[in-house]
């Protein structure tokens, strides 16, 4: 029989709907019954693409045995990270500040005050390697409640006083300077992997947000070895196994230093960010490397992500059927020697093998490889790759594919939208444009509504029932002024601007001007959370920080401006030191100093051939984060069109940056030269 899952949204907690375990979703009800039956709370937080989240729900959660001894103890409580950041980034501080490290699945016992006691990740079903099993955890925990309650709740409540205390160090609420960006570069060139690309050891990320950062800083500063390691990066990535050879797109992260063997799930967030990087790389060397992963980053994400009404999907799961009925990683991806033979016959199967590096042995497991584009002399006939290509793409089609958590996540839509629009600027391919637009037609649609607050997720056409944090908002906003630069219609700059006004009002410190990652009228939890630190995706504070500063370049808005600075003191005062985490807020903080330069271009519509040449050309320019606007003279789409007439007839830009502005031009040459960076 269902349990109180089946109801839900969340891909995740619909997967556990099924189990022995009377599961509830997280809700006052289920602290109140915990409350009434006088039992600790066991909170699951975990994601539907993580892989060990299923090895625990297949385990334990499945296991009538153990639901059983739960459900009689425990009232047992089911997160979805995705839809529930806060709660997931509140509990995972107590368990990295418990145990020195934390992931998911998330294993945390509470008071029915919510305050947590005892913590854990992935509890196996018996005892191994030194770990207890998941049911002496449960019997350990529940004798230490009915035994020695006083004690359990004096821990508890200790934590929640320790987590209180541990307050961020917001720096002095002022932009970093040359000294601070410097500084991090440094850092950061200590840290770069030269043989590799990247930074740090295995497992390794890709570092979306500090390439931008580093593509920022070559183009304000001229700096070469920013431009290396970025490119360095780039290019070590796209040859990896990391990066989809056949379909497009990268996997979550690399487990090893080389970028051969990736974790094999897919996430939006992820191939939003990376196709932007490339393009960005592109625009910055003509890189035709950076051209094809841009694009085909893009492809994948409308072909494999997009759902029926237009959003994309979070994810596609690590995990698929092998063709024995057996849920194995990687098995949608990997290819033997033999399996290449099948399809292809002999002669290009040694061909292919020898192209992609596929081995006798594997680069895998079981003697199986993951495709990847090893460095290699020779040329190979470009023709006769493409159709071998196309062949492997066609026989992986007919594998079982792996799952796809279909809810739609606000923040993460507004990351593609940012990446579509531009991609499909730049290189000339208005049908991603046009999915840009439908993503962000949804948002409005759906996820807004008269106040424009933001509902974080929906699923099926359907908003969940969430609110929005700080991420949201601010990524969102991202997405829509990327779109209005591209499209020219103003009335997503007024969305973006609707969306930060509530950063402000109902996120914002007015004191310090720090920033919270939920609402001020949102959910009490045991501690409001924050985190500045950019994570696998940018952190809602310096993601805010960034789009405030482009509305405020936009608009002349002083406010937004001030609001923008006083957030990136936090960057001042971690850049330097752990500049890996707070990329986005580097590249925020370049464009502060550049500016942002401010761009209008004028001319009789969009269609006219000038225009288009104007407009293409500031899209391109690398000077950071300038913003572009396009336009009839005296619209009243966009502030900066007011009082710019054309020249002579002709349509014309303007740039400014710092209140002083350049004369007007109406020739592409000059202001290519003026937003060279």
């Amino acid at each position: 029989m269902p349990n109180r899952l089946a109801h839900e949204t969340s891909p995740y907690l619909l997967q556990h709907a099924d189990n022995p375990v009377d599961w509830w979703p997280w809700s006052a009800e289920a602290f109140e019954e915990a409350r009434e039956r006088s039992v600790p709370v066991l909170l699951s937080i975990g994601y539907s693409s993580c892989h060990w989240c299923h090895v625990m729900a297949h385990e334990s959660f499945e296991d009538q045995e153990t639901a059983e001894y739960l459900n009689a103890h425990y009232v047992s409580v089911k997160v979805d990270r995705e839809e529930r950041p806060d709660v997931d980034a509140v509990y995972m501080e107590a368990v990295q500040a418990a145990t020195g490290h934390g992931g998911w699945p998330m294993t945390v016992f509470l008071t029915p005050d919510a305050e947590p006691f005892y913590f854990g990740t992935y509890f196996p079903p018996a005892p191994r390697q030194g770990m207890p099993s998941f049911r002496q955890v449960l019997q350990g925990v529940h004798q230490a409640w009915e035994e020695r309650r006083g004690e359990v709740t004096e821990v508890a409540g200790k934590i929640v006083r320790d987590l209180a205390g541990r307050e961020i160090s917001y720096g002095d609420a002022q932009t970093p300077g040359e000294q601070e960006l410097a500084q991090a570069l440094l850092a950061l060139t200590r840290e770069y992997d030269p043989q590799r690309g990247g930074f740090g050891g295995a497992p390794k990320f890709p570092p979306s947000m500090v390439l931008e950062f580093l593509l920022r800083h070559h183009a304000r500063t001229g700096s070469e070895g920013a431009l290396q390691m970025a490119s360095d990066t780039c290019e070590r990535m796209a040859r990896g196994g990391i990066y989809d050879q056949l379909g497009g797109g990268f996997a979550r992260y690399s487990v090893d230093r080389d970028w051969i063997v990736p974790h094999f799930e897919k996430m939006l967030y992820d191939n939003a960010l990376l196709c932007r990087v490339y393009a960005h790389l592109w625009r910055a060397t003509g890189s035709e490397l950076a051209r094809r992963v841009a694009l085909e980053t893009a492809d994948f994400m409308v072909r494999e992500l997009r759902t029926a009404e237009g959003g994309f999907a979070s994810a596609l799961d690590a995990d698929s059927d092998d063709g024995t009925g057996k849920h194995v990683e990687g098995a949608y991806y990997v290819w033997t020697p033999g399996q290449l033979r099948e399809v292809l016959g002999e002669e290009d199967a040694e061909l292919a093998a020898q192209y992609f590096g596929v081995t006798e042995e594997g680069t895998f497991e079981h003697g199986q490889s993951v495709l990847q584009l090893p460095q290699q002399d020779g040329v190979f006939d470009a023709g006769k790759i493409a159709s071998i290509r196309e062949r492997l793409l066609a026989a992986r089609a007919g594998r079982p594919a792996p799952g796809r958590d279909d809810k739609v996540v606000a923040a993460w839509n507004g990351l593609a939208i940012a990446a579509l629009a531009e991609t499909g600027a730049y290189f000339d391919r208005p049908d991603l444009v046009e999915a840009a637009l439908a993503a962000a037609d949804l948002l409005v649609r759906l996820h807004l509504d008269e106040q424009a607050r933001l509902t974080r997720t929906s699923k099926d056409g359907h908003a969940g029932a969430n609110a929005g944090v700080l991420e949201d908002y601010a990524d969102v906003a991202e997405g829509f002024l990327a779109l209005a630069s591209v499209t020219g219609e103003g009335v997503w700059l007024e969305f973006a601007g609707f969306l930060l006004d509530h950063v402000l009002a109902r996120f914002t410190d007015e004191e310090s001007g720090a920033l919270f990652d939920t609402a001020s009228d949102a959910e009490r939890l045991i501690r409001r959370p924050q985190d500045p630190t950019d994570n696998a995706a940018p952190s809602g504070w310096t993601a805010a920080a960034n789009a405030l500063l482009s509305y405020a370049a936009h608009t002349g808005s002083e406010p937004h401006r001030t609001a923008a600075e006083r957030a990136l003191g936090v960057v001042k005062a971690l850049g330097p030191r752990v500049p890996r985490f707070i990329g986005w807020g580097l590249a925020a903080a370049e464009a502060a100093l550049d500016g942002p330069r401010e761009v209008a271009i004028v001319g009789p519509s969009l269609d006219h051939e000038g225009t288009r040449t104007l407009h293409r050309t500031a899209l391109l320019g690398t000077a950071p984060g300038a913003v572009v606007a396009v336009g009839a003279p005296e619209s009243d789409e966009f502030p900066l069109l007011a009082d710019r007439p054309l020249v002579g007839g002709e349509p014309a830009a303007y740039v400014c940056r710092n209140f002083t502005c350049d004369a007007p031009t109406t020739e592409a040459e000059r202001l290519r030269a003026v937003l060279s960076g």
